[in-house]
């Protein structure tokens, strides 16, 4: 009797949804988180580019979502516009410097839970050896079991920063002189 009282119990814990805080490593073997960045060029078009390097983990609990935390390291050398010679120029002293300040980072300090899984992700982001607060505004995309058997969670997010507030102080013009960061990431619980 008591099996089939504590077997009853857990179905009902797995069928009502509830789960626990979880830890998950960022998936980017597979190709399956970005970091992508956007500004505008002359005011005209927008250039696009991302990080094809980095990595992280969080913790998450759909119970308490402010609770959640997340650590990323961007390896700045993987920088990739599509075109040599500006990634050339951007790793380089007037923009990234990437031979003197080789990773950036960010690392979550308080989560903001707003409306329908939306979050304002508050951290500090670390570019150029500067360090800053930063704001991601985030969006729980979906979590669950995968087909391989193991469980993900994702999330995407936007934030905005001035150049010259992590030490880039190249003149690209009034319209670009903010730069656009785009993130797409999926976790694989550890």
């Amino acid at each position: 009797m008591k099996l089939w009282k504590s077997s009853a119990f857990a179905l009902m814990i797995l069928m009502s949804g509830i789960t626990q805080a979880a830890d998950y490593v960022i998936d980017t073997d597979k190709a399956h988180a970005f970091i992508l960045f956007k500004i505008k060029h002359l005011g005209f078009s927008w250039l696009y580019g991302r990080f094809n390097d980095f990595e992280g983990d969080f913790s998450y609990d759909p119970n308490k979502p402010e609770a959640a935390s997340i650590g990323v390291k961007i390896d700045t050398k993987s920088l990739d516009s599509n075109h040599a010679e500006r990634d050339k120029h951007l790793k380089g002293k007037d923009f990234l410097d990437v031979d003197k300040f080789p990773e950036a980072s960010f690392v979550s300090k308080r989560i903001e839970v707003l409306k329908d899984g939306h979050a304002k992700v508050h951290g500090e982001f670390t570019l150029k050896g500067v360090t800053k607060p930063l704001v991601i505004d985030a969006e729980l995309v979906g979590g669950g079991s995968d087909p391989w058997g193991g469980k993900r969670q994702g999330f995407s997010g936007t934030t905005k920063f001035k150049l010259k507030d992590f030490g880039i102080d190249y003149n690209l013009g009034p319209a670009s002189q903010e730069v656009e960061i785009i993130l797409s990431i999926e976790g694989i619980q550890k």
